[in-house]
């Protein structure tokens, strides 16, 4: 089939048609402000345009570097509707971590946030190749070097995202059936579809619609290339499992740096053509308001989210009936708490998932029948995702032993970026080993019992404890370590370091160790606390037991 015959499944497109079927849809509220589905559409293009003609185009990185807003999802839409790909860069880490992300990724331009502009500036200035850094409203001025994305979504003026594309890199890449949409001139009066949007490039199915980069066994992050196939698939899967329509309304208050509040929430209901609200941070107490207030139908909540909800004072007797869908992190919760969950939220269906940043998340999910008698377990896979549990011989292991979790499936990556070494070994034997150990029971319930790669998670925050043993190793007075999970109760579980000092160092303590991995670590990945030992403790083969380290917390 040749490329101007295949099908497009561009991202864009799906905003496009919900721009032209329901103009006047509201598809996002934040901060008061409603942006509808038309407007959405419109701005997206024009932003594209702008990025054209200032140089960027198919298969260029825009990455995004914000609080959540608008102008974050308006961004990946308009780096998808030009044929290039959208990368969010998790705001937390520290400017090194930035800069490396964006190094690795190549990527052409920056989008900031206003109260991100110092990161930004401190992560670029010392990069050997140039990124067009953009700020998101630019409303205190902007640094030098730097333009105001309004300004790049301005280039023309409005009627921008309505021209044929202008400068194109090949003609052939994108839409050419503009003239069969609706125009202002064949509308009946008041209908509110914008007029045709410039043509975007068309996307098959391995085409990359983003880049996320995620937290790995080794001590730099990995760029998980998602497809816009990946995506979509998930979306079928999504909407099937929980049946969201265009009548939902969601709340996205994770950060949309992260799948879960980009996918398991905002992503799933734009497909639907529904609403969400978005919130620029998270706050447990502005999130329980939000709820009770708008009518909220789903949100998806990290297990220290829910731990913040309900510590909340008198969390029972708010009205959040509303509420029938909230998607969690796959984290073991007592029955009792569970219960109070339940009583707080009498209309939801609390749904334990399991997924992966390389999966567009939501792999499996807990159904509502057996959040207690399924107590642990994450669920069943979702449509269109196979998933065994196997030896290190590659066979399938019975229902109750345990193994490490393998999946197959279209919503499954296409592999890591720049990395084919990552990519064939994770994709050992034809499907993607995930580095989890889990075990399924008669009935085809998973549960996860341990991590073959060490991952910490704290708040939802995937953290490798070779990225800290990493920074810790460059400390002079360092001879070995080992990081580890410790529980928290607040965090579900913080990273600790176990350090051997060098026979011939000048002393050095906890704070300064601390101190500097400050320097080049985001402060979730910084050890919470330092433990001075002699030697680590190894297996005859020299490896070291880090399960004995957690084990003697």
């Amino acid at each position: 089939m040749s490329e101007s015959m295949q099908a497009d499944v561009n991202w864009f497109g799906v905003l496009a048609h919900h721009a032209t079927a329901t103009p006047d849809k509201a598809m996002t509220v934040f901060e008061g402000a409603t942006t509808t589905y038309a407007e959405m559409a419109t701005n997206s293009a024009a932003l594209s345009v702008g990025l054209r003609t200032r140089g960027i185009g198919a298969g260029d990185v825009v990455a995004l570097l914000s609080y959540n807003c608008p102008e974050f999802l308006e961004t990946v839409f308009a780096a998808n509707h030009l044929g290039g790909i959208a990368m969010p860069i998790n705001w937390r880490l520290a400017a090194p971590e930035v800069r490396y992300i964006l190094e690795h990724s190549e990527a052409r331009v920056l989008v900031c946030d206003d109260a991100l502009v110092e990161l930004a500036a401190e992560a670029t200035q010392a990069m050997e190749t140039t990124v067009m850094c953009l700020c998101i409203t630019g409303a205190d001025g902007v640094p030098e070097g730097w333009e105001r994305l309004a300004d790049v979504r301005g280039v023309g003026g409005r009627d921008a995202a309505h021209t044929d594309g202008g400068d194109r890199r090949d003609e052939s890449t994108y839409r050419t059936d503009c003239a069969e949409r609706p125009t202002d001139q064949n509308l009946g009066e008041g209908d509110a579809r914008p007029a045709a949007l410039a043509p975007w490039a068309v996307a098959t199915a391995d085409d990359v619609h983003r880049l996320m980069y995620t937290s790995g066994a080794t001590g730099r992050p990995k760029g998980v290339m998602l497809t816009h196939a990946n995506l979509a698939w998930k979306n079928l899967a999504h909407l099937v499992e929980f049946g969201f329509t265009s009548a939902d309304l969601g709340l996205a208050c994770g950060p949309l740096y992260h799948v879960g509040a980009l996918d398991l929430t905002t992503t799933t209901l734009i497909a639907a053509g529904a609403s969400v609200i978005l919130h620029r941070t998270f706050d447990a107490a502005a999130v329980v308001d939000e709820l009770e207030r708008s009518r909220v139908s789903t949100v998806w909540l990290a297990p220290a989210m829910v731990n913040a909800i309900m510590a909340l004072p008198a969390i029972e007797q708010r009205d959040l009936s509303s509420v029938r869908v909230i998607i969690n992190g796959g984290e073991k919760m007592p029955i009792p708490l569970i219960e109070r969950i339940q009583r707080t939220f009498p209309s939801a269906w609390f749904a334990d998932a399991y997924g992966l940043t390389e999966t567009v998340s939501g792999d499996t999910f807990l159904d509502r029948d057996s959040i207690i008698t399924k107590l642990g377990s994450v669920g069943r896979p979702c449509l269109h995702l196979d998933l065994d549990v196997w030896d290190e011989q590659g066979n399938s292991v019975a229902p109750g032993d345990r193994g490490e979790i393998v999946l197959r499936g279209p919503k499954v990556f296409k592999g890591y970026w720049k990395n084919p070494e990552a990519t064939a070994e994770a994709f050992a034997r034809g499907w993607f080993h995930t580095g989890d150990i889990g075990v399924r029971d008669e009935d085809g319930y998973l549960f996860i019992v341990d991590r073959l790669k060490d991952m910490i998670v704290s708040g939802g925050e995937n953290i490798a404890g070779s990225e800290v043993e990493r920074v810790l190793y460059e400390h002079p007075a360092v001879l070995e370590v080992a990081v580890v999970a410790r529980p928290d109760e607040r965090w579900g579980e913080v990273p600790v370091a176990y350090v051997v000092v060098r026979p011939d160092a000048a002393s050095v303590t906890e704070d300064e160790l601390i101190e500097h991995c400050r320097t080049q670590l985001a402060r979730f990945k910084v050890p919470k606390a330092v433990t001075f030992i002699d030697a680590l403790p190894r297996n005859p083969s020299g490896k070291v037991l880090k399960r004995d380290l957690r084990a003697s917390r």
